[in-house]
C-alpha cells in the first residue's frame, strides 16, 4: 500500500510520519520553495518528496490531500485528474463540502472517495487520538481497507456515513467554539490587560478559558476561517450564539433578574438534565493550570461565555454529548468547563448575580459582546481575510505567551484525558 499526500505543512507531515514509522511507503509532495526543507526532515524517515502532485498521485494506493480548505479547489483542479484507478482519495479539510465539491468535478469516475478529518493539532501524534472516516464513493471492502491503515497507525477511528452531517456537528465542536475562545481574546486584548493578572479570571475555570484561548490563537488563521466560513451550517450556529450571548447581555444590563434565570435554568435543564455521569474535567487538576501567580483574592464572574453557549445548544435544540464522536480538545474542554458551572448550582447562582449585579466586571462583558458582533459579521459577510486579519491583531497581543499557553494546555488536555 501507497500513501501519497499532497501537502506537507503541519499535519501532513504529522501523517507523513506515522504511515512511515507504522512501516508503509510514502510519498509526498509541497509547494516547491519548501522541498529542501521537506527532504531534510522528512526523506530520513524514510518519505519520499517528490516534484510535484502529479508524481504523488500516480503512485498512491491511498492519496489524501492535506491542503487548506480555501485552496482545495484549486489544488484538486490541478492534479486531480493524476490520481489512477482504483485509488482512494481523501482530504484532510476541517470542513467537508468544498472538498466534495472539489472531488466530484476534478476526481476521475474510476476512483474511490473515503474521506477523513482528525480532530487534533499538529502538536499530537495520530495514536490515540480521535479521526472520523467518511465514506462518499465507497464500498464496504474500500472502507475498511482505509480503516485498518489509520487502525494502524493507531487512531480511535469513528465513522460517519454523510459528509453533511459531519459538518453540521464540526459547525458546533469547532466553528462556534473557536468563536467563543476567540471573542474571549479579543476582548481582553481590548480592555488591554492580561486576564492571568486579573483577579476576575483566577480559578479552575478561567485558567482553562485563558490556556485554551492561548492555544487557539497559537495555531495559523486558515485553520479556524476556512471552519468557520467554508461551511455551510457555520454561519447559523454563530448567528444563535451571538443572538443568544446578546440577549442575555440586554437582560444583564436591565437587571430582569425572573426572566435572566429562567432562561439559564432551561438551557441548563434542556442540556444536562440527564447527565449522572462524572464531570468531564477534574477542578483539582483545572486549578494547577495556571499562568498567574494565583496570590490575589478570586473575584466573581459572569461566565458570559459559558451562559451564552448553553443557551445556544438550547435554542438550536442541540445536545453537545452527541457531537463528542467529533470531539476536538478545545471543544472538550469548552464543554467541560460549560458542565462544570451549569451542574454546579452554587456556582451556577453566582455567576447570575455577578451577571446581573457586579458593575466591576460589567466592562469587561462589553468587551466581550463587542467581540462576539465583530466576529459573527465577519463571518455573516464570508470575509476570510478579515478573519485573518483580526485574527493577527490579538495574536500579536498575546504573542509572548503563546507557546507557553500552547505547552501548558497541551499537558492539561493529556492530564484530563487520564
Amino acid at each position: 500500500m501507497n500513501i501519497g499526500i499532497i501537502g506537507l505543512g503541519d499535519m501532513g507531515r504529522v501523517y507523513a510520519k506515522a504511515f512511515a514509522k507504522a512501516g508503509y511507503a510514502v510519498f509526498g509532495c509541497d509547494m516547491p520553495e519548501n522541498r529542501g526543507h521537506r527532504e531534510e526532515e522528512l526523506s530520513p524517515l524514510g518519505v519520499r518528496i517528490l516534484a510535484d502532485g502529479h508524481q504523488v498521485s500516480s503512485k498512491a494506493d491511498l492519496l489524501i490531500y492535506s491542503v487548506e480548505a480555501e485552496l482545495i479547489d484549486h489544488v484538486v483542479a490541478q492534479y486531480g485528474a493524476s490520481a489512477k484507478a482504483g485509488c482512494i482519495v481523501a482530504g484532510q479539510t476541517s470542513v467537508k463540502y468544498p472538498e466534495i465539491q472539489a472531488f466530484e468535478k476534478y476526481l476521475p469516475a474510476n476512483v474511490f472517495i473515503v474521506t477523513m478529518h482528525a480532530f487534533h493539532g499538529p502538536g499530537f501524534e495520530p495514536d490515540q487520538q480521535k479521526l472520523v472516516l467518511i465514506p462518499y464513493r465507497s464500498n464496504d471492502e474500500v472502507l475498511q481497507r482505509v480503516y485498518d491503515i489509520f487502525l494502524k497507525i493507531g487512531s480511535d477511528i469513528a465513522v460517519i456515513s454523510d459528509y453533511n452531517q459531519h459538518d453540521q456537528i464540526v459547525a458546533d465542536t469547532q466553528a462556534v467554539t473557536h468563536v467563543g475562545f476567540e471573542s474571549m481574546g479579543t476582548a481582553w486584548s481590548a480592555a488591554g490587560f492580561f486576564p492571568w493578572e486579573n483577579d476576575s479570571y483566577l480559578g479552575g475555570i478561567d485558567n482553562v478559558k485563558i490556556l485554551t484561548t492561548l492555544r487557539i490563537f497559537s495555531y495559523k488563521p486558515h485553520v479556524y476561517g476556512g471552519l468557520a466560513i467554508l461551511n455551510p451550517y457555520a454561519r447559523l450556529h454563530v448567528k444563535q450564539y451571538a443572538a443568544s450571548e446578546s440577549e442575555l447581555f440586554k437582560m444583564m444590563i436591565r437587571e430582569e433578574k425572573k426572566e435572566f434565570r429562567q432562561r439559564i435554568y432551561k438551557a441548563r435543564d434542556f442540556v444536562f438534565q440527564e447527565s449522572r455521569k462524572p464531570l468531564l474535567l477534574d477542578d483539582s487538576i483545572m486549578r494547577e493550570f495556571s499562568l498567574g501567580n494565583d496570590t490575589g483574592t478570586r473575584k466573581h464572574n459572569s461566565h458570559l461565555s459559558l451562559l451564552s453557549m448553553v443557551d445556544a445548544w438550547h435554542q438550536l435544540s442541540t445536545n453537545p454529548y452527541d457531537n463528542l464522536i467529533c470531539q476536538t480538545p478545545p471543544f472538550k474542554l469548552r464543554l467541560g468547563i460549560a458542565e462544570f458551572l451549569f451542574r454546579n448550582e452554587e456556582l451556577l447562582e453566582e455567576s447570575i448575580e455577578a451577571a446581573l449585579y457586579d458593575k466591576t466586571i460589567r466592562g469587561d462583558d462589553l468587551e466581550f459582546h463587542s467581540a462576539v458582533r465583530e466576529w459573527s459579521s465577519i463571518i455573516r459577510y464570508g470575509d476570510l481575510n478579515g478573519y485573518k486579519r483580526h485574527f493577527d491583531q490579538v495574536r500579536i497581543f498575546f504573542a509572548d505567551k503563546l507557546v507557553q499557553g500552547r505547552t501548558q494546555s497541551t499537558e492539561l488536555i493529556k492530564r484530563l484525558s487520564r
